[in-house]
């Protein structure tokens, strides 16, 4: 999709050879021959860029300008004058103006701060729709084979642009996929954006993806561009597809088929560009059996399929997922690297991680938190633990050893009793200490036959 740009200029001769310049770049080009004219057109169409003279009759450029900030606040302007000053630059820079250009126009300056102008409204677009995860990292970690496969897959598949679906329980890491296509594919440089399609409420959904025309609801007071005009040139990624209601399953179908949609209220098809990615934590076959999702849709995104293994399925992976986000969230924290003990991996490999590779990823959020220097066995949840003595149990019952069971009880005796001196054996402020509940922790210290000292 060409990006668009609006010239405003009373000047006959100024706009045509504007758009004679423009338009020879690739651009695609609307003109108003007064800022009333303007803001007529930016009713019916949103360009990526204005550019707009300051000295005309009527609403001057100025004037048009604050109201442009005040309707489209995100809208790229550049203001041109033949009698600029200093005073009024910085007056235009102060109403929100991309930049400010002199006539007579230098045909390089123009293209130049044309190019400058759309480049950072797109990086800003990206900045706002990647706000919620700048300090996250989407990478396919792990050494073992079925890793070694993913990533595999992701290389190949990114350099194409076919519909992917990503398929897997939750916290298996779909959207880590979803990103990680996107990365190494040549639309890299172009906006990633996510629709989540199980959080978006469904009467709010149609105007989230494919925004609005002015008056095409009570309420929309100007054109609103949706998730696929911001996903211009890019990814659009709909996660938990399942979700997505029936009635727009068939217009996420044409943008697929005909690389084409619709704005709510509008009446012209506006062509597109965009690579449609999908994830489902449930089978959208048995979906598409109870009639609860399209068929042809599932068809078109199902070109190419990626099958999500459980963390319970790729255990061994698991020292380096620990270490991965051990390392994301001292950083986060500005902390020194901690340590962690070799029987903390054991007991993490012998849980079965319900939810995945997030919950793994929130553990250890919460072990960098409530750590010092090294990563104990007695800070991991309980439930972890409990699990961990579950199969120890019936190992032993089984005759098999050596006891992890054993050597963890003696680490977490002398632990406790090691806190409880520290704080002058005073119940309520070990179990801070080591974020415990204090309730846990007495039933620990009969457990392990702790004398408490007075």
């Amino acid at each position: 999709m060409k990006d668009s740009i609006l010239i405003v200029d009373d000047e006959e001769a100024i706009r045509s050879s504007l758009q004679g310049i423009l338009e020879d770049e690739s651009y695609q080009v609307s003109l108003a021959v007064d800022g009333l004219n303007a803001l007529a057109v930016l009713e019916k169409e949103l360009p990526d860029l204005v550019l707009l003279d300051i000295w005309m009759p009527g609403l001057d450029g100025l004037e048009t300008l604050a109201k442009i900030k005040e309707i489209y606040p995100d809208l790229a302007v550049v203001m041109i004058s033949g009698h600029g000053t200093i005073e009024t630059a910085v007056k235009s820079t102060k109403l929100g103006a991309f930049d400010f250009i002199e006539k007579p126009l230098s045909l390089e300056k123009v293209l130049v701060t044309v190019h400058n102008a759309i480049s950072m409204s797109r990086l800003k677009q990206e900045n706002a729709s990647l706000r919620g995860i700048l300090d996250e990292r989407f990478e396919i970690v792990g050494s073992s084979e079925y890793a070694k496969l993913l990533r595999e897959q992701v290389r190949i598949v990114a350099q194409t642009s076919a519909p992917i679906l990503i398929c897997g329980e939750k916290g298996t890491g779909k959207e880590s996929v979803a990103h990680a296509v996107h990365r190494y594919s040549l639309r890299k440089e172009k906006p990633f954006i996510t629709v989540n399609c199980a959080a978006i409420p469904e009467e709010l959904m149609e105007s989230e993806i494919f925004g609005y025309e002015k008056a095409a609801f009570p309420g929309a007071a100007s054109l609103h561009k949706g998730k696929l005009d911001i996903a211009a040139g890019g990814t659009i990624y709909f996660e938990e597809v399942s979700e997505m209601p029936q009635s727009l399953q068939h217009k996420i179908r044409r943008v697929i088929e005909e690389h084409r949609f619709e704005r709510m209220g509008g009446l012209r098809p506006i062509d597109i560009d965009v690579r449609v990615m999908a994830s489902t934590s449930i089978s959208l076959e048995v979906a598409v059996e109870a009639g609860t999702f399209s068929e042809e849709l599932f068809f078109l995104l199902n070109v190419v399929p990626f099958d999500l293994s459980p963390l319970r399925a790729r255990k061994s992976d698991i020292p380096e997922l620990v270490e991965h986000f051990l390392e994301i969230f001292c950083k986060r924290e500005m902390r020194e690297k901690k340590a962690i003990n070799s029987d903390v991996l054991e007991v993490m490999k012998g849980y079965d991680w319900p939810g995945n590779i997030r919950e793994l990823k929130n553990i250890m959020e919460r072990l960098v938190i409530v750590s010092s220097d090294t990563i104990d066995i007695i800070q991991l949840p309980e439930a972890i633990l409990e699990r961990g003595r579950q199969r120890q149990s019936s190992a032993d019952d089984s005759g098999e050893s050596p006891s992890l069971r054993g050597a963890r009880e003696d680490f977490e005796r002398q632990f406790i009793m090691q806190k409880l001196e520290e704080n002058d054996w005073n119940i309520t402020k070990t179990a801070e200490a080591i974020d415990l509940e204090r309730s846990n922790l007495h039933r620990k210290i009969r457990s392990y036959g702790i004398e408490l000292k007075k």
